[in-house]
């Protein structure tokens, strides 16, 4: 009996272990329901591999008590993570792209962006107004938000109410909602309640017209990894990255960040990727918005990609054309550069004064 045993340890001893990936997220709910989305999806193309969470804190989730744009931070939500990253204790990290700086500390690289659920920002409604719209609550009704581009956005659009800063994950945001008397509503993004099974809450959508949003869920590795590259690249969604990079190329040539209100959206069509961007003040009394499109062919997912330094606005797909990634890259820089020619700087650098002001 002894002997069968020692046999089955020896064989278990020589057969090969199986890799594990080092998987960070951050430690919300949501996070780890979207963390977790990406792995099953990893685990399903390589069984042969194992993959282990690794959930940390992060500034942002730390820092409650102050709105993000007075934060003066741009990696809020993603310094601790890529701190693991780079000493080499997790080998990728799933972020929200909208986390993401569109320039990313030297190393980076987003390797991954997965095919884009529903984009557009909800309404959910205290109790008491549930069927109102935000154009039918009462006059002076707070709404919500955490986000200087969806408050000015708004604010332009419904001038008889005011937008509040509200932090917190998403089921702390929900309790402030429901058990205090200060918000008559808050605004989320569709996608985030729909991953939490949260359907019945969503009281409006928002469409672009509204508000302007672009989410997305990004890996981000090192950028020498070149192993782990290769392992996430699968999950590109073509259409998705091609928006994606004329989104952040917009945004960084603007230094959109957390501090300013700027948005953007895309929408692909017959070939042609339609990109719309804007620059608001603070109270949305003031704005620029353009839309220019180009035509841009959404390639096969195995197409050989560039191979010398693939990096564009932070993000590596080798297995795109070359061709595609740059006509999306030129749009996001030619739009940035006309509403700069309409005016754009002088909006959002009193916006940024009246904002460190404040």
């Amino acid at each position: 009996m002894s002997g069968n045993g020692n046999a089955a340890a020896t064989a278990e001893e020589n057969s090969p272990k199986m890799r594990v990936i080092r998987v960070g997220t951050r430690k919300s709910q949501l996070a780890r329901i979207q963390t977790d989305s990406v792995v099953a999806t990893l685990k399903a193309l390589y069984p042969g591999l194992q993959f282990e969470i690794i959930a940390m804190s992060t500034t942002g989730d730390k820092i409650l008590d102050t709105a993000l744009s007075k934060i003066g931070e741009k990696s809020l939500f993603t310094k601790e993570l890529e701190h693991a990253l780079e000493k080499n204790e997790v080998d990728l990290v799933v972020h929200s792209l909208k986390d993401l700086p569109t320039v990313l500390p030297p190393g980076f690289t987003i390797g991954a962006i997965c095919k884009r659920e529903n984009p557009h920002d909800a309404v959910v409604f205290h109790p008491k107004f549930v069927g109102k719209t935000l154009e039918t609550l009462p006059e002076k009704s707070v709404v919500g938000t955490s986000s200087l581009r969806r408050a000015a956005q708004l604010q332009r659009k419904f001038r008889h109410l005011e937008f509040r800063s509200i932090r917190g994950n998403l089921n702390t945001r929900l309790r402030k909602l429901d058990e205090q008397q200060e918000f008559s509503a808050i605004i989320l993004a569709t996608a985030g309640l729909q991953r939490m099974g949260w359907h019945n809450r969503v009281g409006q959508i928002l469409h672009p017209e509204e508000c302007m949003y672009a989410g997305a869920l990004g890996v981000e590795v090192r950028a020498k990894d070149q192993d782990i590259l290769d392992l996430v690249g699968v999950l590109h969604d073509p259409e998705t990255l091609l928006r994606c990079i004329a989104e952040r190329a917009f945004l960084r040539h603007l230094e959109g960040g957390c501090s300013v209100p700027v948005a953007v959206h895309t929408a692909m069509k017959d070939g042609q990727l339609y990109l719309t961007g804007g620059v608001w003040s603070l109270d949305g009394s003031d704005s620029i918005q353009e839309t220019m499109q180009a035509t841009i062919h959404v390639p096969a997912q195995h197409e050989d990609g560039p191979e010398d330094d693939p990096q564009l606005v932070g993000i590596t797909a080798c297995n795109i054309p070359r061709g595609p990634q740059l006509a999306a890259q030129n749009l996001g820089i030619s739009l940035a550069n006309l509403l700069l020619s309409k005016g754009a700087k002088n909006i959002l650098d009193v916006a940024r004064q009246l904002n460190d002001a404040h």
